[in-house]
């Protein structure tokens, strides 16, 4: 059972947290990384970026433009609670792609003035934390990415049994948190 989509992403919260031997499939994988607990030493963060080139996997640093820029990252992630504009002074000359996270109508449309090339969207299906509930499904994640124009990317409640309903999805690729932690496996899954 496997499942292809044309991007997948996996966030990461540390260098260790993730065997990229296990992805074999070039071009299409991602990492985000959002270390937010301690600072990892930046030569480290360059030479696993260095790494990930090698296997033409790109790079993204959660919500800081200046280290994506001097680590040499592929681009930047702007989470959902970031409604700030970038300026685009600081974008001109430079190779880097800016992604980002929304949960509803009100941050897709802050993502497209920030210029997210793409958007991830969350809760596709049921996860088990206490205070989110609610989810799209398929059906109401399809309606509300069909009139726009943007590449969405499916994140919230993937897991191992549900794979084969990613099929029936709208939108580029998939994203993985925490079932790429408990089941690393799953990265050989996906094509």
């Amino acid at each position: 059972m496997f499942i292809n989509k044309n991007k997948y992403y996996i966030y990461i919260e540390s260098l260790r947290s993730i065997n990229i031997d296990l992805i074999k499939t070039k071009s299409k994988f991602n990492l985000i990384y959002r270390n937010n607990l301690k600072k990892e030493n930046t030569n480290k963060i360059i030479k696993f970026i260095k790494l990930c080139k090698k296997k033409y996997i790109k790079f993204f640093v959660l919500n800081d433009l200046s280290l994506a820029l001097k680590i040499g990252a592929d681009g930047v992630y702007l989470p959902s609670y970031n409604k700030a504009l970038l300026k685009k002074k600081e974008l001109v000359g430079k190779k880097i792609e800016v992604i980002g996270s929304a949960h509803n109508f009100k941050e897709i449309n802050i993502k497209k003035k920030q210029g997210c090339k793409e958007v991830v969207l969350s809760r596709l299906f049921e996860t088990d934390y206490k205070d989110k509930k609610s989810f799209f499904g398929i059906t109401r994640f399809n309606l509300l990415t069909k009139n726009y124009k943007n590449d969405f990317i499916a994140l919230g409640g993937i897991r191992s049994n549900n794979l084969m309903k990613i099929k029936m999805l709208n939108c580029e690729g998939i994203a993985l948190l925490s079932e790429a932690k408990k089941k690393p496996a799953i990265i050989r899954r996906l094509l």
